[in-house]
């Protein structure tokens, strides 16, 4: 017979059962690789904490939050996980797709996080009016103090030309503006400085949500020029490029392994001689930068090692006796290495951590002359440490 095969089985069913054996050997493997493999509490790839076996109990079965946690569990731990997301991906980007795990894939290699429409504009406004109104209240006791309010855009504003086309249009800058007529700070815009910067060089990581150390520079230069200050001339620092393998959190969620990678380049200035102490743990240093980052893989967190509460800056060389508390999210880090030559100390508060109030702080430290608050536009809105600014 010519459809049968020797054992007696017709080839289409031979060829069923071999396809049933093998789809079920993958079974069987994969789930005795998901039981018996190493589960990672932390996942390096995508710079998050994976979710643990949840705790059995009657009241979770019959909500469903038992099951629903079991299967975020199942799906943190499977096996070759990071495997099969990169796979998936490159099929996404060979039909066409511009938008992979909610990260826009603009021109030049850049991943861009869109814009999602603010839920606490009013919210943060007030908190920065009832701010400034604390700061105007040590003014009339005599206190000289300037206050300035920096919202920086992201690179969904600032790089539009590099958005594909039908990408979200919600306006940051819209949003930014409706906060600094409520809250009535004297606010700088660093948009337009930003825009210049980026015709010359690299404003915004193509992997990462922060600005570069460049982009940072433009920053710092409205800055100066908002307070008098002369900003130092770029080619007066030191520059050094400490890695060019940096995969930032924008990476880490589009798991693309051809992406192209950053580099960081650092800044010093050769007449700084510094004292940086964190107040949480004690630690002193006479740099800016923790460079055993490098071997990790959230390398922007040499910038001023990281989180913390509390860290304070002294310049022994600085040009003047002036201090400056900077209250901010991650964004300021990379500011804050030019802006050193200009202030004899610089108090910096994560208040998303520091607890005590940035205010209560400032009216303890009758020597602070200047008070900026830094904060980039994408996070501002769940950014939990704006309602530690009392």
């Amino acid at each position: 017979m010519k459809n049968m095969e020797h054992n007696g089985l017709p080839r289409g069913q031979r060829t069923g059962m071999i396809t049933a054996l093998a789809l079920s050997a993958a079974i069987l493997a994969l789930t005795t690789g998901f039981l018996v493999t190493e589960k990672k509490g932390f996942s390096e790839s995508e710079n998050r904490y994976l979710a643990s076996f949840p705790q059995f109990s009657w009241e979770s079965v019959k909500s469903g939050d038992y099951t629903e946690a079991l299967s975020e569990y199942a799906s943190d731990h499977f096996p070759f996980r990071e495997l099969f997301m990169g796979l998936k991906t490159r099929a996404e980007l060979a039909l066409g797709r511009r938008e992979i795990n909610g990260i826009l894939i603009g021109d030049s290699d850049y991943l861009i996080e869109p814009y999602e429409k603010p839920e606490n504009t009013e919210k943060i406004a007030g908190i920065f009016r009832n701010f400034s109104e604390k700061i105007d209240g040590m003014r009339a006791e005599g206190r000289e103090l300037n206050l300035n309010l920096m919202l920086i855009p992201t690179a969904v504003t600032v790089l539009r030309d590099k958005l594909p086309q039908g990408a979200p249009t919600e306006n940051q800058m819209e949003t930014a503006e409706t906060i600094l007529r409520a809250s009535g700070m004297p606010t700088i815009d660093s948009l337009e400085a930003l825009k210049k910067q980026s015709e010359t060089g690299q404003v915004y990581y193509r992997t990462d949500h922060h600005w570069t150390t460049y982009g940072a520079y433009a920053g710092y230069v409205e800055y100066c020029r908002a307070l008098g200050f002369e900003p130092v001339p770029l080619e007066e620092l030191k520059s050094s490029v400490v890695t060019d393998s940096f995969a930032g959190s924008i990476y880490a969620k589009v798991h693309d392994s051809r992406q192209p990678l950053d580099s960081i380049t650092i800044y010093e200035n050769p007449a700084d001689r510094l004292t940086v102490t964190y107040e949480d743990t004690g630690e002193t240093s006479d740099s800016l930068y923790n460079l055993d980052y490098l071997e990790k893989r959230d390398k922007y967190s040499l910038f001023l090692n990281n989180l913390h509460p509390l860290v304070t800056i002294a310049n022994e060389t600085a040009e003047s006796q002036r201090e400056l508390v900077l209250i901010k999210d991650s964004y300021a880090n990379s500011m804050v290495p030019f802006l050193t030559r200009h202030y004899r100390r610089i108090h910096v508060l994560d208040t998303r951590y520091y607890k005590m109030g940035p205010a209560a702080y400032i009216r303890e430290h009758p020597e602070v002359t200047d008070v900026l608050l830094l904060y980039n536009m994408n996070t501002l809105d769940t950014d939990l440490g704006v309602r530690g600014i009392y």
